[in-house]
């Protein structure tokens, strides 16, 4: 897969721009708080519809603008792709071949993106939430029918949370008919994530403990844990699920109609890892967490790679400049020649590799790039 040309209009601080890329490697070059990362982040929305910093989709249309576009010229197993987003205050739509697409499930995975920034070396040790959200991300590219179950159940969820709200309210029993309708159908969607979530992270681990190791040069054995909030375990069929969450769920009805909120199920569910048997979140130094991090974001190229028989783009974000020299070199020794890669940083002093050299090079100013020789 590869990104041939990019258009942005009215996006963050860009008001028009339009760029081509001829080289497997991509450099952007510049100072911070110029527009490197909005780039960046442009790119990530045009394969996932959503940008990974902020879920207020507003807050991409540049100041006072009435929308936003991101247009893409990409070619993929199928093909070549004309990708388009746009967002204005009414909304956002998506295109592929100018055709608008009614689920996000029809456009994600058509451009498929990894992206890795210093805030993933954090992937480790930071909020559920963010585990969580790694989890949703990835597998939803890779697999439609888990992204229309996920936005089932969140869909059902905050009909259901809305109910338990208005029966605290009111200080009605827990024997409520509506709310055991709602249970029921968060039960069936909530499954059927729970039982993808388990398949993906089965690949997963498979393929981030060998990387683990070779990174660690031997020394680490790497397994990765999904802690759920009901009693479920990755050995259940659909119907074994279905059952514990229904459990789950009878074993909190009282606590949930004294807080007003679901307390089971896929959205309070997390990872641990392990490193040698241990908890590398409690008791990991941070060389153990970094290297992790870097061992999930590389099992995800390879990932995708089996699941759709091609490299996703990969994002850098002024990632490189965090990593050591052994990191860093492992990384990008393991992409060359298989993955196109925009990578941005502030100076290319110290990111002394082979295949930088060979890369093409922008550099961005004040919501301006131009592409340097």
């Amino acid at each position: 897969m590869q990104i041939h040309s990019l258009e942005l209009k009215d996006y963050r601080n860009y008001d028009s721009l339009e760029l081509t890329f001829d080289h497997q490697v991509n450099v952007i070059l510049g100072e911070n708080a110029q527009g490197k990362t909005n780039l960046m982040e442009a790119i990530y929305v045009l394969g996932m519809a959503r940008s990974h910093r902020t879920p207020r989709d507003k807050e991409l249309i540049r100041w006072d603008q009435p929308f936003a576009r991101i247009r893409g010229g990409l070619s993929n197993r199928r093909g070549p792709a004309d990708m388009e987003v746009v967002f204005s205050r009414r909304g956002k739509k998506v295109k592929v071949n100018a055709i608008e697409k009614k689920r996000l499930s029809e456009f994600v995975g058509t451009c498929t993106i990894v992206m890795f920034a210093p805030e993933d070396l954090t992937l480790v040790k930071g909020s559920p939430q963010v585990r969580r959200r790694f989890l949703d991300m990835e597998l939803g590219q890779i697999n439609n029918v888990y992204l229309y179950h996920l936005s089932q159940y969140y869909k059902i969820l905050k009909q259901r949370n809305q109910w338990l709200k208005e029966l605290r309210e009111r200080r009605r029993d827990s024997d409520d008919a509506m709310l055991d309708v709602m249970t029921g159908q968060l039960v069936d969607a909530g499954a059927e994530v729970l039982l993808r979530r388990f398949q993906f992270l089965d690949k997963l681990a498979q393929w981030a403990a060998p990387i683990h190791q070779d990174i660690s040069r031997g020394r680490e054995e790497l397994e990765v844990s999904y802690d759920a909030s009901a009693e479920v375990d990755r050995t259940m069929t659909i119907d074994e699920l279905k059952h514990a969450l229904h459990e789950a769920f009878a074993g909190v009805r009282e606590q949930e109609m004294r807080r007003g909120t679901t307390q089971a199920g896929p959205h309070r569910d997390d990872l641990s890892f392990f490193v040698n048997g241990r908890n590398i979140q409690t008791y990991g130094s941070q060389g153990q967490q970094r290297t992790t991090a870097l061992s999930l974001k590389l099992a995800e190229i390879e990932l995708i790679y089996e699941k759709t028989g091609e490299y996703p783009i990969l994002l850098l974000d002024d990632v490189l400049s965090e990593l050591d020299d052994h990191r860093q070199t492992h990384l990008l020794n393991a992409i060359k020649g298989r993955v196109q890669t925009f990578v941005t940083t502030t100076s290319v002093d110290g990111l002394d590799h082979e295949l930088l050299s060979e890369a093409g090079t922008y550099y961005v100013e004040e919501g301006t790039i131009r592409e340097r020789s």
